[in-house]
């Protein structure tokens, strides 16, 4: 149980709301900005039908894993493996895999709101028409202007961190729950809308036979870690988001339910993305493999030429920015949440203090692009002596802390909790189902896991 330095804790008022919570945590940039070109770059159909069986066999469990720590912990973080630790007789420094996840997520939102704040004058761009009539290299142009602007970075990146602070200080129910039940249909009309738009006057064609025909020739070694990671990073496992929703799930609820239904519809949506930008993408001779520049250079292009084009470019750019702000909620709350718990603070000026806090760690983010693009903070280790700041956070949040916290979550749950414990929280336990799962969080996510760490390292 846990213990008395816990704070009553709020609840989902529904396993649907939760659902809705975790898809928002999931359905992020990963879904939308990350996926398309990463297929793009590395094949197509070939890298979906891997991504697919890895979601299934390595992110499913992990997720299964994390969301099971946090609704045994009913706390946050920190403090779930710390009840849990205590309940089972277990070494307290496993709170010291609590901040791995925690301090992974919230280091993550203080770049992740940067890129993410660019969608703000994307769409602005977008209402304004700036994109009719866009050719290469003024697409190019704009892009680098934006980031070359330290000043329209900051205040971008300042109004997205003011949101999610606004939001996650009023609380689960009061703020997140309200925010998710608006901001997720939303998004899901959004991408239907635009998919059903996309296929019928894009080059549905095309789209479809890259996405959906594999030519698994075209499937490097590279390729495969990318799609081992992209199936982690794009259902949020390896950081605490997932790990504080579960906190606040109620006992009754299938955890193995809720995250087979997560584990689909996140990945449905980043199917559907991938049918939003390729059949424009060909339509118009552009580059599929355009890489992290696809969204921002390479589809405005496409906005500015096709019918309709003003409109799409709208929806479009609101579609991304509300997949980015119900995944910066889940990257704050575990902070704000541990700051309550411990502190005695109230939850709106934790809220404050660690959404300021978030905003001036981003700065250097934001500074990395221009007035700091010389800097090499760790140029002294050979395999950063080339990364500007905004490249060494992302290498060691995403290639070292995530991974490394998803390694150790599987590693808990699959070889250190009690076989009780762990069967309690599955539900259901007496089947081939809970067998499998146990076997692949045990054996197949840390290895898969340590090879990719080994490899990218």
């Amino acid at each position: 149980m846990p213990s008395s330095r816990q704070t009553v804790r709020e609840h989902w008022s529904s396993e649907t709301t939760f659902v809705l919570a975790a898809l928002g945590s999931a359905v992020g940039l990963g879904n939308i900005w990350r996926f398309p070109y990463v297929a793009g770059e590395n094949g197509g159909g070939a890298f979906v039908i891997l991504y697919l069986l890895l979601v299934i066999g390595l992110g499913l469990p992990a997720l299964i894993a994390t969301i099971m720590i946090g609704r045994r912990g009913q706390s946050s973080p920190v403090h779930c493996f710390e009840v849990i630790a205590k309940a089972e007789k277990l070494s307290l420094r496993w709170t010291g895999l609590g901040w791995l996840l925690v301090l992974s997520a919230y280091f993550l939102l203080t770049f992740f709101s940067v890129v993410a704040s660019w969608t703000f004058d994307y769409l602005i761009k977008s209402l304004s028409g700036e994109f009719n009539g866009l050719n290469a290299a003024r697409s190019n142009m704009l892009f680098n202007e934006l980031k070359a602007d330290p000043l329209r970075l900051s205040l971008w990146h300042g109004l997205f961190m003011g949101i999610t602070l606004f939001v996650v200080g009023k609380g689960i129910k009061g703020g997140i729950e309200k925010a998710i039940k608006l901001m997720m249909p939303a998004l899901f009309f959004l991408l239907l809308i635009l998919a059903v738009y996309s296929l019928s006057t894009g080059d549905a064609e095309a789209a479809l036979q890259f996405l959906f025909q594999p030519d698994f020739s075209k499937l490097t070694p590279h390729a495969v870690l990318l799609a081992v990671g992209q199936a982690m990073l794009s259902l949020s496992v390896g950081g605490a988001g997932m790990l504080v929703y579960g906190a606040y799930l109620s006992q009754d609820a299938s955890i193995p339910r809720t995250s087979i239904v997560i584990a689909g519809v996140d990945t449905l949506v980043a199917l559907l993305t991938g049918l939003i930008i390729f059949p424009v993408v060909f339509a118009y001779g552009l580059e599929a493999s355009a890489g992290p520049g696809l969204i921002f250079v390479t589809l405005p292009i496409a906005f500015g030429q096709m019918p309709g084009g003003l409109i799409f470019g709208v929806l479009f750019f609101v579609l991304l920015l509300l997949a980015a702000q119900t995944s910066a909620f889940s990257m704050f709350e575990p902070v704000v949440a541990w700051i309550e718990e411990n502190k005695g603070i109230s939850r709106k000026r934790a809220a404050l203090i660690t959404g300021v806090i978030a905003w001036i760690i981003g700065l250097a983010t934001v500074f990395s692009f221009n007035i700091w693009s010389e800097v090499r903070p760790l140029r002294f280790i050979a395999k950063f002596q080339d990364m500007s700041i905004f490249r060494t956070l992302e290498y060691l949040v995403t290639a070292i802390g995530i991974p490394v916290g998803t390694f150790m979550v599987a590693i808990f749950v699959g070889w250190v909790i009690s076989e009780k414990l762990r069967s309690d929280e599955y539900g259901n336990s007496h089947t081939h189902w809970y067998t499998l799962w146990r076997f692949l969080t045990r054996y197949i996510v840390p290895v898969a896991v340590l090879i990719i760490f080994f490899i990218n390292f």
